[in-house]
């Protein structure tokens, strides 16, 4: 008699979503949260963790409100609208995938992190060809270190004092702290700093919402529950209580993370880190903590970026077979997995890695993530006969989300519109192919004679 297929947990559905969130942006987003905010990052951190919380409520009213489950369908909103959504989830896969290369190198061999970067996307794109994924035990595992490592890093930071000179200033404008950081060979371009203020927000109050959108990098992986479906013993519970478990246990974290950072490095120097975890160790004076830093960094975004790639590649399998992109997309392996989709979009991510720093790669999955879930929000004020609280939900959620949208640097922001426009047509000229051949078939052969033949 065969058993019976697993189902998992909710309390296993937790540490998957703590997973999703315990990758890229804990080891690299407060950096250029605090240069374009100063002292005030911690207060963008706690909005961020308000706009995931509004984004797990109306995910979960989604999933209880109708049999489509969480994601949005084409009765959600119109058809413009709800293709929109699936190319801005598409795309912010992509972006964070190339963020975690990134960061991966930087934290591996901070004196050249793109080759590095590049040889961890090559090498992923062929794990996640062979049908190689992240297992909940495995996710368990990167939890349980992730929580150690990083209370060792609360500890050296909140019990070291900051080297002098490197408190808030209030009075350097954010060009001239980017110019600092290139000029002390600290950064490049695409460095936190320099690829962060090209919005030229100087730091202080007015910094809090850009600090918000890059603090929002690390929730970009909160919808992992909903995704999971079937797979869930208790659908419906899980999937309003998992993720807001974690964006709640995440967001300690990372206040924690901000106060240590504060008081072990100051603003000036966090924000000119493209690893700032690791700086904290070595300005702490315990470089054998600083290597088990690294190691930790480059295990948790290397999962991230395993994770990323295969659900980018997940979801432009399922558009193929929706007819919203070509149909070798499609198309799945021995395994099942869709390989020709890994492979076309390991090479996206690639080129994404090769053309913008990891900063900057963040702020367009972030811009594009936003998107996606303003667009959700918009789904649940739609629904007929939904509760005002769900409506006040929503309506404050998909606000705050474009307002964080609007708080972007303004190149992330017009990448992220430009692959959002891109992907968009893409996406109408495969579904109008689609149709079109559709209504061939069902013609069958115009001529008489080959019809009778």
């Amino acid at each position: 008699m065969p058993r019976p297929p697993y189902r998992m947990p909710t309390a296993t559905a937790v540490v998957v979503a703590l997973a999703a969130m315990f990758g890229t942006g804990l080891y690299a987003a407060l950096a250029p949260a605090a240069a374009v905010s100063g002292p005030w990052f911690p207060l963008g951190v706690l909005l961020a963790g308000l706009v995931a919380l509004g984004v797990v409520a109306s995910t979960a009213h989604l999933a209880t409100a109708r049999p489509a489950g969480p994601e949005l369908v084409r009765d959600d909103l119109p058809a413009p609208a709800v293709r929109l959504g699936a190319v801005a989830r598409l795309v912010s896969r992509a972006a964070a995938a190339a963020a975690a290369a990134g960061v991966f190198g930087a934290y591996v061999l901070p004196t050249q992190p793109l080759p590095v970067a590049v040889v961890a996307v090559l090498a992923v794109i062929a794990v996640n060809a062979a049908g190689v994924r992240v297992s909940p035990a495995a996710s368990g595992g990167l939890v349980v270190g992730t929580l150690l490592v990083l209370a060792l890093v609360a500890g050296v930071g909140l019990t070291t004092d900051a080297p002098e000179g490197a408190g808030p200033s209030s009075a350097m404008p954010a060009a001239e702290l980017a110019g600092a950081a290139v000029a002390d060979g600290a950064g490049t371009p695409d460095d936190p700093v320099a690829g962060t203020l090209q919005a030229a927000v100087e730091p202080g109050p007015l910094g809090v919402l850009t600090a918000a959108a890059f603090a929002f990098f690390v929730y970009t992986g909160l919808s992992r529950v909903a995704e999971l479906g079937g797979s869930l013993r208790d659908p419906m519970r899980a999937i309003r209580r998992a993720p807001a478990v974690a964006v709640l246990v995440t967001t300690g974290l990372l206040l924690t993370l901000s106060m240590a950072l504060l008081h072990g490095l100051g603003v000036e120097r966090l924000a000119m880190s493209p690893t700032p975890l690791a700086s904290l160790m070595d300005t702490g004076g315990s470089p054998a903590l600083g290597v088990l830093v690294r190691i930790a960094a480059a295990a948790a975004t290397a999962a991230a970026l395993l994770g990323a790639l295969s659900r980018a590649a997940g979801g432009a399998s399922r558009l193929a077979l929706d007819g919203e992109l070509p149909g070798f997309l499609g198309r799945g392996g021995s395994r099942g997995t869709p390989w020709p989709a890994d492979l076309l979009l390991g090479g996206l991510t690639l080129l994404v890695t090769l053309a913008v720093g990891p900063i900057t790669a963040m702020a367009i999955a972030v811009g594009a993530a936003l998107v996606h879930h303003t667009l959700l929000h918009a789904a649940v004020l739609r629904i007929p006969g939904r509760p005002a609280a769900a409506a006040f939900v929503a309506g404050a959620g998909g606000t705050g989300c474009l307002v964080l949208v609007a708080a972007l640097p303004l190149w992330p922001l017009l990448a992220t519109a430009g692959a959002l426009a891109a992907g968009w047509v893409l996406c109408a000229l495969s579904a109008r192919s689609a149709a079109v051949r559709g209504r061939q078939e069902a013609a069958g052969p115009a001529d008489p004679e080959e019809r009778a033949a």
